[in-house]
């Protein structure tokens, strides 16, 4: 897989609903998962989306996701750039320069998903996510 760089938007409760209405406006495959199924069951916020993806046939990707409770969210900054594939090498070196003179918000470092993911706000102040997929075995 190469490297993919695609918005990735925050939504307040609705990204379910969000990422169906995409999906009609531009049809595809779309992929689901709440903080619940991620082990947060017990949680306010367990129904919520932690992430969805949407990739059409005409080859865009969208990603989205609900805020978690806690996690502040401002109209005007609810899209993120997101960087993801399988090519480590690469993508650590983009995490190193988006990072360096920005703010780590996240470490890169290994989730309980099984890959390695982080995010930042670059010098700029634009807010990137990097996830580095591990490989199946």
């Amino acid at each position: 897989m190469a490297s993919l760089l695609n918005p990735y938007v925050s939504f307040d409760g609705n990204a379910r609903q969000a990422m169906e209405f995409y999906k009609g406006v531009f049809g595809g495959n779309l992929n689901m998962n709440t903080f619940g199924e991620y082990g947060q069951a017990d949680s306010p916020d367990a129904d919520k989306v932690m992430h969805s993806q949407l990739e059409t046939d005409g080859g865009f990707t969208l990603m989205a996701s609900d805020t978690p409770t806690g996690m502040q969210r401002n109209l005007g900054d609810t899209i993120t750039i997101s960087l993801s594939g399988d090519d480590a090498d690469a993508l650590r070196g983009y995490w190193e320069k988006l990072s360096d003179g920005g703010t780590v918000t996240m470490p890169l470092e290994k989730q309980m998903w099984g890959d390695e993911f982080g995010m930042c706000m670059d010098r700029f102040g634009v807010p990137w996510m990097v996830n580095i997929t591990q490989a199946q075995s």
